[in-house]
């Protein structure tokens, strides 16, 4: 890990992408399509900023993990790599993994979203569309890695996934001089970029390249929010701040964000000791927030797909909760394309 401080702005070589922070990448770069360096941009109506995720090569954050994944893939001699998704992260696996010159092998839910299933089939990946929840999915893509398929190159398990994701930490840090925010608002399912925002920021400070690891604020949709759920049971005995256990519309599913349909996160319990050691929290957002978010986004040039409108959801109501105060410095994570909807 480099120990002389941070370079000057100026001096971070952007086109170098996610390994432009060299001495932080346990993962040589052997595959990418440019991916990285995301704008950040003021969103003064709202009085934060937003990291500009979904400007990737394959329309969301997952592309960063992806890179990392298939570079380790290579790096293990893999022929052939296997993953499950809801959509993105299999898109990204299978475009990068189409840039490496690996076969791959995407488990999808059965009712998974056109577009995202185009663009998995389209990079020359196998879809197998399985029946039943997000958790079925997984337990037949473990089946299959288990019986010999291939190399899991999993979002939600892969450490190399990681090393991709907490790029968005340097990033964020390097594009405000050095300075990180007071907090940060993040979509949560199984949590790769809340996670590698925290390892990031984490990393960062041990360095002594900042001086603080930023707040981390998870934003999950009702009816999957386990992590809303027992965060606010554990978290020092007080009551959910929504009076509802961590939900914004008790009787509410929300399917609108189907990216993060995630009852039970592969990382549940780090994820709870990331938000609890940066003092932040987690909500769940119900559909009707959901999109009228989304429509606010889109109305201001933002086009981005469902699942992004909860963090700027959840930024308002933690706001109006008082958790976030009003003159504090945010930056909220805008993760998936609406052009993929």
């Amino acid at each position: 890990m480099p120990e002389n401080g941070p370079p000057k702005s100026s001096g971070v070589d952007t086109r170098e992408g996610l390994w432009a922070f060299e001495g932080f990448a346990p993962v040589e770069r052997r595959v990418t399509l440019g991916e990285g360096w995301t704008p950040l941009v003021d969103a003064p109506d709202r009085n934060c900023a937003f990291k500009l995720e979904y400007v990737f090569p394959t329309g969301s954050f997952k592309d960063r993990g992806a890179a990392a994944t298939l570079s380790r893939a290579i790096e293990v001699g893999a022929e052939r790599v296997i993953e499950d998704s809801s959509g993105n992260a299999g898109a990204a696996i299978a475009t990068y993994a189409a840039r490496a010159g690996i076969d791959a092998e995407i488990y999808v839910p059965a009712e998974a979203k056109q577009s995202k299933l185009r663009a998995i089939s389209r990079a020359g990946a196998d879809v197998v569309r399985v029946k039943g929840t997000r958790e079925d999915v997984t337990s037949a893509c473990i089946e299959r890695v288990e019986s010999g398929g291939g190399w899991y190159a999993s979002h939600a398990w892969n450490p190399a996934f990681y090393a991709g994701t907490r790029t968005v930490a340097f990033e964020v840090a390097a594009q405000r001089d050095w300075t990180v925010p007071d907090a940060m608002v993040l979509p949560l399912g199984h949590g790769t970029l809340l996670l590698g925002a925290y390892r990031g920021f984490r990393a960062l400070a041990d360095a002594g390249w900042t001086s603080e690891i930023p707040r981390l604020y998870g934003a999950q949709a009702n009816g999957y929010n386990p992590v809303a759920r027992e965060f606010h049971s554990k978290s020092r005995g007080r009551e959910d701040r929504n009076g509802r256990n961590g939900r914004s519309e008790p009787d509410e599913r929300n399917d609108l964000a189907d990216g993060v349909r995630i009852r039970e996160p592969a990382r549940h319990d780090e994820i709870i000791e990331a938000i609890s050691a940066t003092g932040g929290d987690v909500l769940a957002i119900g559909e009707a927030e959901t999109e009228r978010a989304l429509n606010r986004l889109h109305r201001a040039g933002f086009y981005t797909e469902p699942t992004c409108a909860l963090a700027p959801a959840a930024l308002r109501a933690f706001r109006e909760q008082g958790v976030i105060e009003a003159d504090e410095d945010v930056v909220v994570a805008l993760t998936g394309s609406g052009l993929k909807t």
